[in-house]
């Protein structure tokens, strides 16, 4: 089986459980702003965690969620029983926060049979559509070989270039009174500002009720800032709902996309 979309509905995914290299990813984590008391012990059937926090980042780097090797990646996802051939379908338990990152990195990774399930978790018990107890993956190794392609993120001296040219257009997903300074970053001791010549496009306005909006309406959200041919980068706090607008800005048509890993975390960290 091919996806040939990058977000797939539940109807979608509930059709298509049985087809062999099916692989359901579940990548959720808690909110980084803090507040979450989300505990969810179901998952859809099948799923295998998708542990974004402990395998599938560099935990010996200084800021959270950072790229990990490739491989480190590779061998983590053997681990998941994942192959080359898989096709793979990524949901959270909020709805639609961690499992764009966990699709960029795919991405970023060379595997492009991939796609985000819209709504996640939440989109699927309101379907009610069955659910299983959380379990551990304990099948066998798969044969995935990651392959890393450069450009997809993004590093600090990338961003510093970036943020001083005109030919690349950065967009922070975070709440608007972050990006204003208005409010204080959630991590301590970070603190808060912008990347120069970045502009702002909460993650939250690409949504609704969990779900994302239609493609005409994510149009007109990044048309205000940036034409199809376009470079645009992607930043937020710590890399995470950056890869939502990574996200939306695929679906509605956009080409030249990347992600700063970093963030804000690493920029307002380094650059004093």
């Amino acid at each position: 089986m091919k996806i040939n979309n990058p977000i797939v509905s539940v109807s979608w995914l509930n059709e298509h459980l049985t087809s062999p290299n099916l692989v359901i990813l579940d990548a959720s984590i808690p909110i980084v702003t803090g507040g979450d008391a989300t505990i969810n012990d179901v998952q859809i059937p099948s799923s295998r965690f998708f542990d974004l926090k402990n395998k599938f980042s560099d935990n010996d780097a200084p800021f959270p969620t950072t790229f990990p090797s490739k491989e480190q990646f590779t061998r983590s996802a053997q681990e998941l029983g994942i192959n080359k051939d898989s096709a793979i379908v990524i949901y959270d338990d909020k709805g639609i926060y961690s499992s764009p990152r966990a699709w960029w990195l795919f991405k970023a990774f060379g595997h492009d049979n991939v796609a985000v399930l819209d709504g996640g978790l939440p989109a699927w018990k309101n379907a009610k559509l069955q659910v299983e107890n959380k379990q551990d993956y304990k099948g066998k190794l798969g044969d995935f070989k990651a392959k890393y392609r450069p450009g997809l993120m993004k590093f600090f001296e990338d961003l510093k270039k970036e943020s001083q040219d005109q030919k690349h257009i950065i967009i922070d997903a975070r709440s608007k009174r972050r990006f204003k300074g208005l409010d204080p970053e959630p991590r301590a001791g970070l603190r808060s500002g912008t990347i120069p010549n970045s502009v702002n496009i909460p993650f939250e306005d690409l949504l609704v009720e969990q779900k994302f909006k239609n493609k005409d309406e994510l149009k007109a959200i990044f048309k205000r800032f940036a034409k199809q041919e376009d470079n645009l980068t992607f930043s937020c706090g710590s890399g995470i709902t950056a890869c939502v607008l990574a996200l939306g800005a695929e679906m509605a048509g956009y080409k030249n996309l990347s992600v700063y890993d970093g963030s804000w975390t690493e920029w307002g960290s380094l650059v004093k």
